[in-house]
């Protein structure tokens, strides 16, 4: 006589081993005398049915807490789905929270949109809170759209919040190597000014849009051009507020993920005098032409009255040799009989003569002596 455990078994086992045991009577009453190896293959049978009933029971289990909490708010998402996201290894939890969360805030978001998001690399919280927000906003936010701004590297969630509460930028950047927008104006001033620019964020331009450095740069090139061409900086300093309304006027948030709400001029001063500064450079830079020409004038004045010099001294080595000469001819003409002794004293005579003359009359060379 065989021996029953007495093991209770779950509602799910005995629906499933309820065939095994009739279909095992039916074979042990129809077997007579081999009952005893009909019943061990029975027991056998039950057995790894149960061990498999088990198992799956226990697998079941990890997904039995999530299941009732989507059934019970109207999220539903079958236990086939997930054992094929926990196959595909997709987080259950995220997918399922997020499920209820959309489905609370009165969004259907189907589960394998949920599922296709994330195995996509998306976050799937980020951009069901987005889609929350903007419900809660107004704003219109297609779950497409959603999921292409958050796979594209944007922030969905902070785009929302900045077109729900719009933030203000710094131009210049608090980061930028210059600390203010520095312009000058038709008269030569030069003024230094700080803007505040208040944007919020324009969904249908998010993807391919540009960013705050796009923002900042456009209203510093505002600024600029409205200051330069004022014709006096007394003018700008007096009605600051003429920038904005310019610079509004420009268009700068075109192509750009923002709108821009508003500019102001959150301080401006007054800089240098880079007219006067301007003028005091070319005037200096005038002088240094002005000095280098008088210098080249005056070096090629120096050349030439060296060479005059020069050509002095070889027309007074020519001189020299000439008279260098008058002795020889002197002697020449002694020795041919053409020039006599008288002749030669009546030349140093009127020598003498003339160079007494000379040194009375201040001359040149008053000590000269007759040769």
């Amino acid at each position: 006589m065989s021996h029953t455990p007495n093991t209770r078994l779950s509602p799910f086992v005995v629906a499933t081993l309820t065939p095994a045991l009739l279909s095992g009577s039916a074979l042990a009453q129809g077997g007579g005398g081999g009952g005893g190896a009909g019943d061990k293959l029975v027991w056998a049978i039950i057995a790894v049915v149960a061990l498999v009933g088990f198992f799956v029971i226990i697998f079941l289990l990890q997904f039995l807490s999530l299941y009732v909490q989507a059934l019970t708010s109207n999220a539903k998402v079958g236990l086939l789905d997930m054992v094929g996201m926990k196959l595909r290894k997709v987080d259950i939890r995220t997918v399922v929270i997020n499920r209820i969360r959309a489905v609370k805030a009165g969004l259907e978001i189907s589960t394998n949109a949920l599922e296709t998001h994330y195995l996509a690399g998306g976050r799937v919280s980020n951009v069901v809170s987005a889609m929350i927000a903007a419900r809660g906003a107004r704003i219109e936010l297609p779950w497409p759209t959603a999921t292409a701004i958050d796979l594209a590297g944007r922030d969905i969630l902070e785009a929302v919040h900045t077109s729900v509460n719009p933030k203000v930028i710094d131009c210049p950047a608090p980061n930028s190597p210059r600390p203010t927008i520095d312009a000058v104006a038709k008269n030569g001033i030069q003024l230094r000014a700080k803007a505040r620019v208040t944007v919020r964020t324009n969904i249908a331009r998010l993807v391919g849009g540009a960013t705050e450095e796009t923002i900042i740069a456009r209203v510093g090139q505002g600024i600029v051009s409205t200051i330069g061409s004022a014709g006096d900086h007394k003018h700008v300093l007096e009605n600051p507020d003429e920038i904005s309304r310019k610079v509004m006027q420009t268009g700068l948030d075109a192509g750009t993920a923002y709108e821009i709400l508003s500019i102001d001029i959150a301080d401006i001063d007054v800089g240098e005098n880079i007219g006067a500064k301007l003028d005091l450079d070319k005037a200096n830079a005038q002088k240094q032409m002005a000095q280098a020409e008088a210098e080249k004038r005056r070096a090629l004045a120096v050349a030439e009255e060296q060479e005059f010099r020069a050509l002095e001294q070889k027309n007074r080595a020519t001189v020299v040799l000439a008279e260098a000469e008058i002795p020889k001819a002197m002697a020449e003409a002694f020795r041919s009989g053409n020039f006599g002794v008288m002749d030669y004293y009546r030349m140093r005579n009127v020598q003498a003569d003339t160079s007494m003359r000379s040194a009375i009359a201040g001359g040149d060379n008053p000590g000269d002596k007759p040769r």
